[in-house]
């Protein structure tokens, strides 16, 4: 059974409460990615306000079921950033242009204003911001499909 050094809650207003192995309430904590796209799920510190690390997270998985699920459902409620699984069509290879996508929240359609807009994070993720500063996120280019990588490496 995973255990963990502290404990986690949701006070009355829906705010995490974080329990030290001391007892120690701490309201308001938020738990903030080391690294969000490379390893989403390893390394992941709860700060308090202020940014003050209180606790660390190796691993997600080594923590008990209910603990998980609330800082999952923490992280969802403040990242967001829509995988591409599919470029369907660009307006045009110059920027800027609109391009047609499909991804893990639906199909959408957004502006690239210019080619540095794409940032290469690692080896093979991607990182696309829209004029209005959302970011899209690639996970693998060389596993999308043949078309999708056809567009991309008109842009790259």
């Amino acid at each position: 059974m995973a255990t963990t050094p502290f404990q986690l809650r949701r006070d009355s207003f829906g705010k995490l409460v974080l329990t030290t192995s001391e007892g120690e309430d701490i309201a308001g904590v938020a738990p903030v990615r080391s690294f969000p796209i490379q390893s989403p799920d390893k390394g992941i510190s709860m700060v308090r306000e202020g940014g003050k690390e209180v606790a660390w997270i190796d691993d997600l998985a080594d923590l008990p079921e209910q603990v998980r699920a609330l800082i999952t459902d923490e992280l969802q409620g403040r990242e967001f950033m829509p995988e591409i699984s599919r470029i369907k069509d660009v307006s045009s290879f110059a920027t800027p242009c609109t391009w047609y996508v499909d991804t893990d929240r639906g199909a959408t359609e957004f502006v690239l204003k210019v080619d540095e807009d794409i940032r290469r994070i690692g080896d093979a993720s991607l990182l696309i911001a829209d004029s209005h500063g959302i970011h899209f996120l690639v996970r693998d280019m060389y596993r999308i499909d043949k078309h999708s990588r056809k567009i991309l490496d008109r842009f790259l």
